[in-house]
């Protein structure tokens, strides 16, 4: 039976729904609904102009309205009167096919058809810096190996804190919080679950920090490369695949401790790693963190290129475990439900096609990786991403010429506006242009 937000308003004391959509840049956007206003709403969406977002549409489209999933529905923690809803697009009665939630829900209804569930968690870095956006928050953190650095973490107890209780509140279980890599940067870890829910958990994770950032006289980004020098923001997913509660990856008399056909999955996400880069790090900035020169710290903690391993995190896939694995190859400006459909999809495409992963490689890519000319790199730059996109007959076929080429309009659009203002190379320093558009992001 549907929920009905109208009377969960009344219980929860709820004032006010945010109704929210992702467009095809990671945009959240929203419109604010009265409680009295919500019965019409969940019954017919609230209407937007498609065109005022990124979602290819012009102003003579016809209204698109976002209906809101009863299920996805967040309270608030720090303002207890609104509550939070994911929404799907809908336009002329029908989905709108290049939307993302719609086009990751398409690729879990695939999975669907043989009774199975996609499984992951994402580990989401994000920076605390200053208002402005020119430098770290914490003047002290300035360890040249800062990962872990108690006093750097405890310096800003007051604001975890509060992430983190609002995460055990909103029942995710959250079980870590640390300073990663970079001065001035931290993770949060919470549990894994289904992709649809992890992908709206993802999208409120990344409004909660913000906004509790702000409301704390700071500003957080998840910028895949804000500083030049420092450790830049991965976003590194975990992926099982469970038919009830059996895990389908887990083998444990497998070296790796994966079954075949999790070899197989694994063996789509290599097959289609190039096009999947537009998805997973589609910012002019993501690719100064992929095959960035070194660090302060020693280590990019990115990879370069395409291939696999135990546990070792030099390599774009890691099997830490057991019957899951860690795909490491997106950062802090993939769009969410972009991030998770384009797993399904390549992973799918695996499967079906048996393709073979190969054998893994247990060596160092960052220091041994040139002893290995034939193994491919990931693109280099944006543009050679979406050349990549444009071109993979799997994402494709999986998502819909017209939704491929709608994501790649844009994007298109996007760096001819950079290229006209700015020149890109990863030795450079960050252009204004990255800071004024991916800071935020």
């Amino acid at each position: 039976m549907t929920k009905d937000l109208s009377k969960i308003a009344k219980q929860k004391k709820i004032k006010y729904f945010l109704i929210s959509f992702v467009d095809l840049f990671g945009v959240l956007r929203s419109k604010l609904v009265p409680a009295e206003a919500i019965k019409e709403m969940q019954k017919n969406g609230a209407g937007f102009a498609g065109f005022a977002t990124w979602l290819d549409m012009t102003p003579a489209d016809a209204d698109m309205f976002a209906i809101p999933d009863p299920d996805s529905l967040i309270q608030l923690p720090w303002k207890k009167e609104v509550g939070w809803l994911a929404s799907d697009l809908w336009m002329n009665g029908k989905p709108v096919e290049a939307s993302p939630r719609v086009m990751l829900k398409k690729q879990i209804s695939k999975l669907a058809k043989n009774n199975m569930v996609l499984k992951s968690g994402v580990e989401c870095e994000y920076f605390l810096i200053n208002p402005e956006g020119t430098a770290i928050a914490d003047n002290k953190d300035i360890q040249s190996k800062p990962c872990y650095d108690q006093s750097a973490l405890m310096r800003q107890y007051d604001l975890i804190k509060e992430i983190c209780d609002s995460m055990l509140k909103m029942g995710w279980n959250p079980y870590q919080n640390d300073h990663e890599d970079a001065n001035g940067q931290f993770e949060m870890n919470w549990d894994y679950t289904d992709s649809l829910n992890t992908a709206d958990r993802h999208v409120f994770f990344k409004f909660m920090v913000k906004s509790i950032a702000e409301k704390n006289g700071l500003r957080a980004t998840f910028m895949p490369k804000p500083f030049e020098k420092l450790t830049g923001n991965g976003c590194h997913a975990h992926i099982s695949l469970w038919k009830g509660n059996k895990n389908l990856f887990l083998d444990n008399g497998d070296k790796l401790g994966l079954t075949r056909l999790a070899y197989n999955f694994l063996g789509g996400i290599l097959n289609s790693a190039e096009a999947l880069s537009s998805f997973f790090n589609p910012t002019i900035n993501s690719y100064r963190r992929i095959d960035a020169p070194v660090t302060s710290s020693g280590a990019t903690w990115s990879p370069s290129k395409i291939s696999y391993t135990g546990n070792n995190r030099t390599h774009m896939i890691r099997v830490p475990d057991p019957g899951r694995f860690e795909l490491r190859l997106m950062d802090g400006s993939a769009n969410p439900y972009l991030l998770q459909a384009g797993i399904i999809a390549a992973g799918v495409d695996g499967m079906e096609k048996k393709r073979d992963p190969g054998h893994p490689l247990f060596v160092n890519m960052y220091t041994e990786g040139d002893n290995y000319p034939n193994i491919k790199k990931l693109p280099y730059d944006l543009e050679n991403a979406l050349e990549y996109l444009s071109n993979n007959e799997v994402l494709l076929s999986a998502f819909g010429e017209k939704t491929i080429t709608s994501y790649l309009k844009l994007k298109e659009l996007e760096l001819k506006d950079f290229n006209s203002k700015e020149k890109f190379s990863k030795e450079d320093q960050i252009t204004s242009w990255e800071k004024i558009n991916t800071l935020d992001c």
